[in-house]
């Protein structure tokens, strides 16, 4: 296929909504399907009157140099508020400030380095850490590929992740002024300015290719004829679109990329309660513990008496019958238990509350994607286009370092639209 002009974009996430932009400054005509009422996909800002701020039901954290996304604040005038403060731990009924030295670090990170063939996170433990004398390692491990890449260690790739643990986690964190919120409506407005048209409430049901030529068929009816179709969805919803029969064989490959789940719990106080139980914890930004909900975080340094759980992994499945309410009450209960309240003691101090379980979104089905050992090859395949006029896109097929995030997200999206206009 060469030099399609009009383009059908299906997702207005980060990857579609980049395709698109870059697509119409190249002066091709740009069609974005959108399912949901609004731009962003996994990118979800929750009304300000709720928690005093722009919160984020969904991504909130820019991770390590994110040139892409760097570009573009730049671009929309928006600028990255680093992250301050300190980390706390609560083990064994107490806070402390020491990071979890491992007796072991040094052993990982030899067998780390010395390994050439991939394993997943489970066997390389397995072979490389068994017995009781490793049990903290496995366990510190375990909890950050679950907690923080939201894999399962049975299927992550070890080398993958390496780089991740090498550092010991400490890739750089901001947070958009504004929210990536600020950074949806931005090219959301850039994509209206340069002619794409963005259809809301429209579910690609059904893509036709046949010739150079596209179809795509909407749930509400709707027909959009093109050159060429940009597919953005999450790899979960792959399998909910009719593809020709190649593309369908293509889309196979997407079982070979984990795609993990996230629990948010949003607590909006009246007050800075855990700053007046503590003082020393009035520059608080992580809190990790063992408890239910394991990982909290505030706005520091803005004041917002607000606090952010986190929990992924497939341990979330535990809580797959858990409606709102009940999510809620889980987070008032682990903070509790951390602090030594009552949890109707906080529940009396509770202004707003909301609970995200991305797996119960009928338009994510979860929080994004990680690596197996067979992604790499996976991605070969997706991102292969031999004359179809079909392409596959978004965070999932990027193979930088930080695969998951919005960066990966904005990355595809602009390398995809880069292929097609080539």
């Amino acid at each position: 296929m060469i030099h399609p002009e009009h383009i059908v974009v299906i997702g207005a996430g980060a990857a579609g909504l980049m395709a698109a932009r870059e697509l119409s400054l190249a002066g091709r005509k740009v069609t974005v399907l959108e399912a949901r009422d609004r731009c962003g996909g996994r990118i979800h800002p929750l009304p300000f009157a709720e928690f005093g701020y722009p919160a984020e039901a969904g991504a909130e954290f820019v991770h390590g140099e994110a040139p892409v996304t760097r570009s573009l604040l730049r671009e929309s005038g928006l600028s990255l508020l680093p992250i301050q403060g300190r980390q706390w731990r609560f083990e064994d009924g107490k806070f402390s400030q020491e990071k979890s030295q491992d007796t072991y670090a040094a052993d990982l990170h030899q067998a780390l380095q010395e390994l050439k063939d991939d394993l997943t996170v489970a066997e390389f433990l397995r072979r490389h850490f068994a017995g009781p004398k490793y049990d903290r390692l496995r366990h510190s491990i375990e909890r950050m590929v679950e907690g923080y890449d939201a894999a399962d260690p049975e299927r992550a790739s070890t080398l993958a992740l390496r780089d991740e643990w090498m550092d010991g986690g400490r890739s750089t964190q901001a947070r958009i002024a504004g929210g990536y919120g600020a950074l949806v409506e931005f090219l959301t407005a850039e994509c209206r300015n340069n002619g794409v048209a963005i259809h809301l409430g429209s579910a690609a049901s059904a893509v036709e290719a046949d010739n150079g030529r596209g179809v795509v068929r909407c749930a509400n009816g709707d027909a959009h004829a093109c050159d060429a179709v940009v597919l953005t969805v999450p790899l979960a919803l792959l399998q909910g679109i009719a593809l020709p029969a190649t593309e369908r064989e293509r889309a196979k490959a997407a079982a070979h990329i984990g795609f993990g789940n996230v629990i948010k719990i949003l607590l909006r106080f009246e007050t800075r309660w855990w700053v007046e139980r503590r003082m020393d914890l009035a520059d608080l930004t992580f809190l990790i513990s063992g408890a239910r909900i394991p990982v909290w975080w505030t706005q520091h340094p803005a004041d917002h008496p607000v606090l952010t759980g986190w929990f992924g992994g497939p341990k979330t499945e535990a809580m797959a019958g858990l409606g709102e309410p009940e999510l809620i009450e889980a987070g008032i209960s682990s903070l509790a238990e951390i602090f030594g309240f009552e949890p109707r003691q906080l529940i009396r101090k509770l202004v707003a509350a909301r609970a995200i379980n991305w797996a119960h979104d009928p338009l994510a089905r979860g929080a994004y994607s990680y690596a197996t050992p067979l992604t790499r090859a996976a991605q070969a395949v997706l991102s292969r286009n031999d004359g179809s006029a079909i392409f596959f896109s978004g965070e999932a097929l990027y193979r930088g370092r930080d695969m998951g995030t919005v960066e990966a997200a904005l990355a595809s999206g602009l390398q995809t639209a880069r292929n097609l206009i080539g």
